[in-house]
């Protein structure tokens, strides 16, 4: 594994979780530590197209710091998880290394691709795309 997809605390719990079970468990207990897109910044600019259920991916400020971190929401529990796992990464990298980075690499050391229907993976490379935009 190459320093660029070192696992971080989510990534590697969900990686190295037995089971389909396991996996989908610690899937869902990382959406807890999901950095939530406050509802009043869900909006149409963004949301994110071609989703199954609705995403929500944005830079907003943190508190207490007020430096700007992207955050997201969905109401599926899993794709929450998922987003935690993904934003875990992206809010360590500055924003030129975020804009060149393959997440779609991270999300297979990760193992998370193998969790998804393949119309989830659809949406989620939408929102790969846009984590390399923000």
């Amino acid at each position: 594994m190459t320093e660029s997809t070192q696992l971080l605390p989510l990534g590697q719990t969900v990686a190295t979780a037995k089971g389909w079970d396991g996996a989908t468990r610690a899937i869902m207990l990382a959406g807890k530590q999901l950095l939530t897109l406050p509802e009043s910044a869900r909006t149409e600019d963004s949301l994110v197209p071609g989703c199954e259920s609705k995403v929500w991916v944005a830079c907003t400020p943190s508190q207490p710091s007020g430096d700007l971190v992207i955050a997201a929401y969905s109401p599926s529990k899993i794709i929450r998880g998922v987003l935690a796992v993904l934003l875990e990464k992206a809010n360590s990298l500055s924003d030129e290394q975020r804009k060149a980075y393959d997440f779609e690499q991270y999300m297979n050391a990760c193992n998370l691709q193998r969790h998804l229907s393949q119309s989830r993976g659809n949406g989620i490379l939408s929102v790969l795309r846009r984590l390399n935009t923000l």
